[in-house]
């Protein structure tokens, strides 16, 4: 594991902390909790640090420029094992969001006929010798792989090398897409939504509808931050918490577009950013559909780094050829329900503490 040399402590604290995240509706509770003063009631210093991609949060994750990050679920285990890169010890102690993302189309593809993962294998299969089909995805860490490998295989083809994947950033998809650079796309929200208002796109399912449940992203920190400033971490976590039911709430859907929208985190127009927060999602071509789980922030114990959630990711992100290095009791080092339950604690300490007050 890498230290960074200019660690920040202060009178034995570690302040602040700096927490990376990348534009997406999925980084609402940072966002909130930075803008409703969360971070502020439960007296913990944390600095935002808006990044472009997943590969800059590696990096600064690694080298020591961020002490935490909101992050796709399989990274803080490929950091761990130190795939593809220099190892560098993590520890999870919140799952964010559930679901969030969709899989989007080019309009070319609509014109050709195709409507569904049937059809276009169809449209594979007829033009694989002439163009293969490109799709891009955000992280090879995130579920993003599998949710395209799964609804592909629903239309009875395992064959997933009849599609070429690539990573790109988010935000550049519906460019891509409109330049013909990629023939479709799985990402988080906003940017389906911003590809079908641009014409660019048109989305067939989404996430939620192929793997209900499915962990996406997670609060991950470098295990120095955790042993060097454990009061610290735990208070973070306990504000993103209570900024997880905030956004929870289908009243706070408005609201939290509007300040997703500002300049300093996504930049782009409420409208487009509500559609993957309200539930009522345009698919393209005026198919609008009702989709109260299209992301979850809070609900059913879902924040729990539980080992049935460190399975999902083993065997859906990571895949099978490292399984063999991932004992239980690895995997505890890495998933910290621990740290989950004292933050889970001391939110419930605070409300109780403010109900006696009242």
């Amino acid at each position: 594991m890498t230290t960074a040399p200019h660690r920040r402590l202060l009178r034995g604290q570690f302040r602040p902390i700096r927490l990376g995240y990348v534009p997406l509706n999925d980084c609402a509770p940072v966002v909130v909790a930075t803008e409703q003063g969360w971070f502020e009631r439960y007296d913990v210093e944390v600095h935002l640090s808006r990044e472009l991609g997943w590969a800059s949060i590696r990096e600064k994750l690694i080298h020591g420029g961020l002490d935490a990050a909101v992050v796709p679920c399989g990274l803080p285990v490929v950091l761990q094992l130190g795939l593809n890169s220099l190892p560098c010890e993590m520890a999870v102690g919140l799952i964010l969001s559930q679901h969030g993302s969709a899989i989007t189309l080019t309009e070319r593809l609509w014109s050709a006929g195709v409507r569904d993962a049937a059809s276009l294998r169809s449209h594979a299969q007829v033009h694989r010798s002439r163009s293969p089909l490109h799709f891009g995805i955000g992280s090879t860490d995130s579920s993003h792989g599998h949710l395209l490998r799964k609804w592909y295989s629903s239309s009875g083809s395992h064959d997933i090398n009849d599609v070429q994947i690539v990573v790109l950033p988010g935000s550049l998809m519906s460019g891509h897409l409109a330049a013909g650079h990629i023939d479709g796309f799985c990402a988080s929200e906003p940017w389906n939504s911003v590809a079908v208002a641009q014409g660019h796109g048109w989305v067939p399912t989404t996430g939620a509808q192929l793997a209900p449940g499915h962990p996406d992203k997670v609060v991950a920190a470098r295990a120095d931050l955790v042993r060097n400033a454990p009061e610290e971490h735990a208070r973070m976590l306990a504000a993103l918490l209570e900024a997880c039911r905030w956004c929870q709430e289908p009243v706070n859907a408005g609201p939290l577009a509007t300040l997703l929208s500002n300049p300093r985190y996504l930049g782009i127009a409420p409208e487009l950013i509500r559609s993957g927060l309200s539930g009522r999602f345009d698919h393209g071509h005026g198919r609008l559909a009702l989709h109260p789980d299209l992301i979850q922030f809070d609900g059913n114990e879902m924040h729990d780094p539980q080992p049935a959630v460190a399975a999902w990711i083993i065997r859906h992100v990571i895949g099978e050829a490292n399984v063999h290095r991932l004992t239980p009791e690895w995997l505890q080092r890495v998933f910290r329900r621990d740290l989950y339950q004292e933050a889970k604690q001391r939110v419930a300490s605070t409300a109780g503490k403010a109900a006696a007050l009242a």
